[in-house]
């Protein structure tokens, strides 16, 4: 946490610094990179396993949400869902909605999303609307089907305190005369796009509806850079299979059960299986990649 929000903290001295300047490009794209692993703090903070404290681990969770616009109460539902039923018919897996078991409707469509900035053409749909919506007690599909009723009360409190730090940020900005506070603070995420290229990976063109998760889960292989702001998700199936093992022993994790599991891939092998997925997808919904898993031995 000190390496993460220290190295931020420099990064975003860089943007201020650069701020009018060609610098500001490549500051603000390493700044929204790293800020983007705020995602990571959020999930592990959320599985309450960064930390022996409880106490440590849901202020992380709430600060991690709040970077990434994932309402802490609304997501700790639907990510317990997530992992009992992945990418389940019924019940509805909340969290595979336009992401990891996303269904593009061609391949334009897929690569569109690497593009930074393109989440800002997409809030009509996007989970800052869902924010904005639970703030002003709006009863969601996700608020009705998977937030039990004694957590909705919280969830609608939470997500106005997110619209008004939102709100907060805007008017500060208008009072300095600047961009700046925005761009730092409110809209980093939608800047966060290398982060999609290996996030995107866990499930993307795999199996749905199925209980092994060798079948419906990818597990990659990154630097320690990108691994480090990714917090080892890139193990992810053996997140799966074992959700309550912290992510700095997952690659322990991973050497113990590497027998039974499919090979790790490299990006470009993942992506170069990905991408013939989603445009065979785009014509046959019922496509998916096929994994071959290690057999037990007799």
């Amino acid at each position: 946490m000190i390496i993460f929000f220290g190295s931020l903290l420099v990064l975003g001295m860089l943007c201020i610094h650069s701020w009018g300047s060609f610098w500001f490009i490549p500051s603000y794209i390493a700044y929204c990179t790293l800020w983007g692993g705020a995602d990571a703090i959020w999930h592990e903070c959320g599985h309450r396993t960064a930390f022996k404290s409880r106490r440590l681990n849901d202020i992380f969770y709430y600060i991690g949400g709040f970077m990434n616009s994932f309402e802490p109460v609304r997501f700790r539902c639907s990510h317990s869902l997530h992992h009992n039923f992945t990418a389940s018919i019924d019940p509805h897996d909340f969290e595979v909605d336009g992401s990891i078991f996303w269904r593009p409707k061609s391949l334009l469509n897929f690569l569109i999303i690497f593009v930074p900035g393109m989440g800002l053409l997409n809030l009509h749909k996007s989970i800052q609307r869902e924010i904005v919506e639970h703030a002003f007690a709006v009863n969601t599909r996700v608020m009705e089907e998977c937030i039990p009723d004694h957590k909705k009360a919280n969830c609608i409190k939470v997500s106005r305190l997110f619209v008004f730090i939102w709100v907060s940020i805007i008017l500060l900005s208008l009072y300095m005369g600047s961009f700046l506070p925005i761009f730092l603070l409110l809209i980093p995420k939608f800047f966060a796009t290398l982060n999609i290229i290996w996030g995107i990976t866990q499930h993307m063109g795999l199996r749905e509806d199925i209980k092994d998760h060798r079948h419906s889960t990818r597990s990659i292989r990154l630097n320690p850079v990108l691994s480090f702001i990714y917090w080892n998700m890139e193990y992810h199936i053996e997140h799966h299979m074992f959700p309550s093992v912290p992510s700095y022993n997952l690659p322990k994790l991973h050497e113990a059960i590497k027998d039974q599991l499919p090979e790790p891939q490299t990006l470009f092998q993942a992506y170069k299986e990905i991408i013939p997925a989603v445009i065979k997808k785009s014509k046959d919904p019922d496509y998916f990649i096929p994994v071959t898993v290690p057999q037990a031995s007799a």
